[in-house]
C-alpha cells in the first residue's frame, strides 16, 4: 500500500442548496498533522499538492525575524501581523505597512506588487505588508532592493532555506512559481502545510512564537472586518491562528497544542473553504458551537434563499 493511498478517505462534498435544492457542488481535501509532521487525520488525499499561496505569509516572516531587522528597526509586533498579512487596503493597514517603510528609510515606491485598480500606490495591495517585509531585510543586509522579487535572490533563497528546514527537506526540491502579487511561492502537499501550521502553534520556535503572538494580537491586522481570518481568530480569543490563500487554500492552527489544519477546495472555492473549515473546526472541537454558528452566518448562510452544506468529515488515519 502506498503512503498517497494511506492517507486517503473520502473527499468532503459542499453543495450549495437554492431554497434547499442543490445547485452548484464542490469537493473539498483536508488534512491534519502535528508538529513532528504525523498525518493524523483526513479527507480526500494528504499527498494532494497545490501552490500554499498566501499561507505561507508566517513562514515567509521568519526572515524578518532571523536577521536582526525588527530589532535594528525597532519594528513591532502590529508590524509583524501586517508583514504576515492579506489585508483590505483600509487605511489603518496602509498606515501601517508605511511604518516598516519609514523606520526602515525605505521609499514606497520600491514596493513591486502592484498597484490595485482604483489606487494611487502599492501600498494599498493587500500582499503589501509582506513586500515592505522583504525590502526591509534587504535592507539590513545591504541586499538589492530592485531584485528581491526573483527566486534566486538572497532574501527568497532565505526564505526558502528556513522553509526547507521546517520540512526537514532541502528547500530546492519545493515547485516554485511566482504568487500574483510577484513573490515566489511553493507547491507543496496539504500534510506539509499542516505541518507548517503545527509547528507555528507548538510553542518550540521562538522566532514562529512571535509571529504566531502577533497575528493572534493584532487579527485586524491580518486581514479585516469581516473576513475569516481576523474573524476566527477574534472569535477564539487567540486559541486558533488561521491564514487564508488564494484557489481554495485555508490554514488553521491549534495556538499551544501543535496540530494543524490544511484545506484545499479543488475548484478554488473560496465559500467552499470556508465552509469546510467551520465544519471541520467544529468536528474537531476546536471551536464551540456559539463561534460555529456566528461564522456560519457570515460564511454558510448566503443570502434569504442560498446556504451552503456540508457532507463529510475528517477520518484518523
Amino acid at each position: 500500500m502506498t503512503r498517497a493511498k494511506r492517507y486517503s478517505a473520502p473527499k468532503i462534498e459542499v453543495n450549495l442548496l437554492r431554497e434547499g435544492i442543490i445547485e452548484s457542488t464542490h469537493f473539498v481535501e483536508a488534512t491534519v498533522c502535528d508538529d513532528r509532521g504525523r498525518t493524523l487525520l483526513v479527507a480526500g488525499n494528504a499527498e494532494t499538492t497545490a501552490f500554499v499561496r498566501s499561507s505561507l505569509q508566517p513562514f515567509q516572516a521568519m526572515a524578518v525575524m532571523g536577521t536582526g531587522t525588527l530589532e535594528r528597526y525597532r519594528l513591532k509586533d502590529k508590524d509583524l501581523a501586517i508583514i504576515c498579512s492579506s489585508h483590505q487596503g483600509r487605511i489603518e493597514q496602509v498606515r501601517q505597512v508605511f511604518n516598516i517603510l519609514w523606520q526602515t528609510d525605505i521609499d514606497p515606491i520600491c514596493l513591486q506588487c502592484p498597484i490595485p485598480e482604483g489606487r494611487s500606490s502599492s501600498l494599498y495591495h493587500n500582499c503589501s505588508g509582506k513586500h515592505a517585509g522583504m525590502l526591509a531585510v534587504c535592507k539590513q543586509r545591504n541586499w538589492s532592493l530592485n531584485t528581491y522579487l526573483k527566486r534566486t535572490s538572497p532574501i527568497q533563497q532565505l526564505i526558502l532555506k528556513k522553509i526547507g528546514e521546517l520540512l526537514k527537506i532541502p528547500g530546492e526540491e519545493l515547485i516554485g512559481a511566482h504568487d500574483d502579487c510577484g513573490v515566489p511561492t511553493y507547491s507543496m502537499k496539504l500534510s506539509q502545510m499542516a505541518h507548517l501550521y503545527a509547528q507555528l502553534t507548538s510553542g518550540n520556535n521562538l522566532d514562529l512564537e512571535r509571529i504566531l503572538r502577533a497575528m493572534t494580537y493584532y487579527p485586524a491586522m491580518v486581514a479585516g472586518s469581516k473576513s475569516f481570518d481576523t474573524e476566527l481568530m477574534h472569535l477564539t480569543e487567540g486559541q486558533l491562528v488561521s491564514k487564508t490563500g488564494a484557489e481554495g487554500i485555508q490554514c488553521v492552527g491549534q495556538v499551544g497544542q501543535g496540530m494543524g489544519l490544511a484545506i484545499k477546495a479543488l475548484d478554488g472555492s473560496e465559500r467552499a473553504k470556508y465552509t469546510v473549515a467551520i465544519h471541520l473546526l467544529r468536528q474537531m472541537g476546536w471551536i464551540n458551537p456559539a463561534v460555529a454558528e456566528i461564522l456560519s452566518e457570515t460564511f454558510t448562510l448566503l443570502t434569504k434563499y442560498k446556504r451552503l452544506e456540508v457532507i463529510g468529515e475528517l477520518t484518523m488515519v
